[in-house]
This record gives structure tokens, C-alpha cells and sequence, in this order.
């Protein structure tokens, strides 16, 4: 019998929302919306209503597109006097990063209208069906797991910053912490606010009371939002941009955003390797992915290209692509959705590591995205006003041989690098679906190479005797992305939720 669809997800309550859409007759498209509102109620730290996305969608008739909805710069800059905007450190426990928050890191928000505009265009669901998974969620309570209490205590203090961070997000225990294991985050008036929007639309986020809220806040307490930011703010709908590999159609997330490019370009110089004769893991093989991985990194750099190196063609492509635009390389979390009749979504979506405040009456976590570094190469406040932001994020889909493919990841500049690798795994190495998500990967940034267990260590020897600036991993890790990664085959779907980054599969019969 021919399963009603499929989900991969960042967590189970974000994978059986989709679910429960699927089960009730809502198309592919149904179901990656209603796990969008769940993963704002269950990932808090990775997403939320006042972030921004990207969803890759291929309708049965076989029609693409992409639908961007990630975050707009704001029109008008306030002078670094009259802005909140201070760093925190974020403790990972064998390091530290600085990130940057408070009103005057927050970029115009997409989310809403995202999830509004695809609804319209590509849903069959009535919207209060499509946010009752995640009000439900919201108001009985979601216990944290293991994933999402780390993330949690790396950010701490962010989510620890304003009064209204810490009522919603403090340890009930101890409320010097944010949430742990085995607490309950229960969010009433995220719920309040789903249910609302469910019966207003997004014009109460973009024109509204909400939109109202948004622009006192910052006018009040140093941000930059304005209204005409939000009445003003449109979800883009591009073309993907298609690259054949081996016989593989892929549709991926096209400029201004750069993560497709740059998998297109990786995926361009690792179809010069003869792949057939090496098997996974083998010495060549990984060293191979390492120099691809190289190159693809000098060309995010835009340097200098190397004819005998670097493709012109590609590098001239990405260069226009990110002239002059940020780039957002932030966390992020993901949702593949297939679907009996030949529907196929993939959604990755991003908050930045959030700002501190809430939207007063809301629950809803405005990002950060304007505290980024990648963002601001020049120093903080140096953006160009109203331009959509660039991001790495890289929803994608893949036909081949009769399959259809949907993939993404979390990880920010990692998640290129776990794309790639699985799709590698699923194409050149003919793995199953589980298989090509959960076996071993690499990385290779700034010269370094970082490899997770699992491969043979002559092959290590060897990687390492030529990157000798080296970390072996001990398991398998959130670092290396999260590929949450679906395939249907004939009415007959497989897939995999990343480990990495407590992933969630529901099969739909």
C-alpha cells in the first residue's frame, strides 16, 4: 500500500505535526508548515515567527520553485548611540564565541509572511488545521531533550537577557539557568499568538497590533524596525537554481542566497573524480572531499582564481551573487516533506541565535541577524539598508532515477559540507537514505580538518599526513550539520533524521 508521505525533521514534535497534516489529507506543503509552527514551539533556540527561511518546492505537476523568506535589512539605520546592541559570550564548553544581540541586531522578520504566501499559493488546508499541532504543543508543554537543553545552555545568556526571556525560558529549579533536560517549556501566548494569526493572516504581524508592538519596541528600546520595513516586506519567489550531477537533477536555493552555489560548485569539481573505483572512506576518497572542500572555500572568499583550481564560470557566478549583500551563516533547523501525489518540500528556517527580547505579548523571539559577523565583514552597523539578506542555508531537492530526493541541514557553514557529502552518499555510493545521513563526514575550514569516527584509520592517517592542523572527533556530532533527508521512490518513502541534531522520521501510512 502506498504511504500517504513522509517527514524528516530537527525533532518529533516538529516531525509529527507534518505528520498529522499528511494523516488528515494536507499535501506536502500542508505538513511543512504546520512542522514550521512546531519547530517555533519545540526549537526555539534554532527558529521562530520572528526569524526568516527558505522553502524548495516541487509540485506533482513537476513545477519548481523557491520561496525566500529570509530577513530584509532594515531602511534606516539608527546611529550606534541610539541602538541596543551588546555581546554575550556563548559557552560551548571547549570554546567560547561572541555573538551579538539586543533591539538593534534584529533584522525585518519573514517567517509569517512565508508561512502565509506559501499557504496561499501551494496549501489545501484550512490554516486553523495547519496551527493546531503546534498550539497543542505550546500549551500542554514540550519537555526538553537532550539537543535542545545543550543548545539552551550554550546561549544562556541570551535567552536569560530581559525579563521576558528569562519567565518563559528560566529553570523553574533554578532560575539563574535556562531550561534543562527533562523540564517542560510550556508557551501560552505563542499559542495565542499562532491561534490569532491563524484567524487574522499575516497582515497583523506586517500592519496589525503585532506590527504596532514591533515598532514601539524598537523606537522605545534602540531598534531599527520601522513601519514601511514590515508593511513593505515581500516574500521573493525565484526560480531554484538546477545543477546536473551524474544524472541527477538538483534544484537548489539560488542567488542572492549562496549556500546552493556553492554545493553546485562543489558538486562541479567532485564530478571530475572518478568515484566509481574508491570505496566510501577509502584514503582517496577523503582526500578528494578534503581538496574539493578547499577549493570551495577559496571560492567563498571570492579571492584570486586559479585557472588550473577554480572553475571561472562558477566563481564569476558566485561573485555576483554575494556582491554587496550580507550573508547569514547562523543556526538553523530543517523539515523534508514528500508526499503521495508527488509533492516535495524542503524548509530550512533561522532566527540567528535570537536577540533577548520578546515580542511583548507574543512569545515570539525576534532574531539577531544584524549582530552577525559574516554580516557585517566591515564592522557592526556598516549594512546596506533594505536589501535581503544572503544566507547559507540550502534547501534542496533531487531527481534521480526515477527518485525524488529532499535535504537540508542545520550548521551554518557546515551545513554546505553535510549536504554535499549526502548527497555524494546517496548518488555516487548508492547508499539507502539512513545510510547516507548517519555514516561518518568530514569538514575542512581555515586549513583544519575535522573528522568524525567511523573510518578506517589508514585512510585518517592519510588525510591528516596532508592536513596536519587536525581534530579526530570522538562520536558523531552536531558540528558536522544535520541532514534531516527524505526519499520516495515509486510511493514508497525512506529516510532519515539526522542523529546529529536529534532528528525524527514519520512515515505517513
Amino acid at each position: 500500500m502506498t504511504a500517504k508521505g513522509a517527514v524528516a525533521a530537527g525533532h518529533p514534535e516538529t516531525a509529527e505535526a507534518a505528520a498529522l497534516l499528511l494523516d488528515a489529507g494536507g499535501n506536502a506543503f500542508d505538513a511543512a508548515l504546520a512542522g514550521l509552527c512546531a519547530a517555533c514551539v519545540a526549537e526555539p533556540v534554532l527558529t521562530s515567527l520572528g526569524g526568516g527561511g527558505f522553502l524548495t518546492a516541487r509540485t506533482a505537476t513537476g513545477e519548481s520553485r523557491v520561496y525566500d523568506f529570509f530577513v530584509q535589512t532594515p531602511r534606516l539605520k539608527r546611529a550606534s548611540d541610539e541602538i541596543e546592541f551588546f555581546p554575550i559570550l556563548a559557552d560551548f564548553g571547549t570554546a567560547q564565541q561572541e555573538f551579538h544581540i539586543g533591539l538593534g541586531s534584529v533584522a525585518t522578520p519573514g517567517t509569517v509572511r512565508g508561512l502565509f504566501e506559501v499557504h496561499r499559493e501551494l496549501g489545501r488546508t484550512p490554516m486553523r488545521c495547519i496551527v493546531e499541532p503546534a498550539l497543542a504543543a505550546a500549551r500542554r508543554g514540550v519537555r526538553l531533550n537532550q539537543l535542545q537543553a545543550y543548545i539552551f545552555s550554550v546561549v544562556a545568556p541570551i535567552y536569560l537577557a530581559t525579563p521576558g526571556a528569562r519567565a518563559l525560558y528560566a529553570s523553574p529549579r533554578d532560575p539563574r539557568r535556562p531550561l534543562a533536560e527533562g523540564e517542560s517549556m510550556r508557551q501560552p501566548e505563542l499559542a495565542d499568538a499562532l491561534e490569532q494569526l491563524a484567524k487574522e493572516d499575516d497582515r497583523l504581524f506586517y500592519e496589525g497590533e503585532m506590527a504596532q508592538t514591533l515598532v514601539a519596541l524598537c523606537r522605545d528600546q534602540g531598534g531599527q524596525i520601522e513601519p514601511a520595513d514590515l508593511s513593505g516586506y515581500r516574500t521573493r519567489r525565484r526560480a531554484p537554481l538546477c545543477h546536473d550531477y551524474r544524472g541527477a537533477r538538483l534544484h537548489l536555493n539560488p542567488p542572492p542566497a549562496s549556500g546552493g552555489l556553492l554545493i553546485a560548485f562543489a558538486l562541479a569539481l567532485l564530478a571530475e573524480q572518478d568515484l566509481t573505483t574508491q570505496p566510501f572512506g577509502a584514503a582517496e576518497h577523503l582526500l578528494g572531499l578534503a581538496r574539493v572542500m578547499e577549493q570551495t572555500n577559496l571560492a567563498r572568499k571570492i579571492g584570486p582564481a586559479d585557472r588550473h583550481l577554480l572553475q571561472d564560470d562558477w566563481v564569476a557566478r558566485f561573485r555576483r551573487a554575494v556582491r554587496g549583500r550580507p550573508v547569514a551563516t547562523r543556526g538553523t533547523t530543517h523539515i523534508s516533506v514528500l508526499d503521495a501525489r508527488g509533492n516535495a518540500a524542503a524548509l530550512t528556517l533561522s532566527n540567528g541565535e535570537g536577540c533577548g527580547h520578546l515580542l511583548p505579548g507574543t512569545g515570539i523571539m525576534l532574531n539577531n541577524m544584524l549582530g552577525e559577523e559574516d554580516l557585517n565583514p566591515k564592522g557592526f552597523q556598516r549594512w546596506e539598508p533594505d536589501v535581503r539578506v544572503s544566507s547559507m542555508m540550502a534547501p534542496t531537492l533531487a531527481e534521480h532515477a526515477g527518485r525524488i530526493i529532499a535535504l537540508g541541514s542545520g550548521g551554518s557553514n557546515r551545513l554546505r559540507t553535510a549536504i554535499l557529502q549526502t548527497l555524494s552518499n546517496l548518488i555516487d555510493f548508492g547508499m539507502s537514505a539512513e545510510a547516507a545521513v548517519t555514516a561518518p563526514r568530514i569538514h575542512l575550514e581555515r586549513g583544519k580538518v575535522s573528522v568524525e569516527p567511523g573510518f578506517e584509520a589508514a585512510a585518517v592517517r592519510r588525510l591528516t599526513r596532508d592536513w596536519p592542523h587536525h581534530e579526530l572527533w570522538k562520536e558523531l556530532n552536531l558540528f558536522f550539520g544535520g541532514t534531516h533527508t527524505l526519499v520516495g521512490d515509486r510511493g514508497r518513502f525512506t529516510g532519515a533524521g539526522d542523529p546529529r541534531r536529534g532528528g525524527a522520521l514519520r512515515i505517513v501510512p
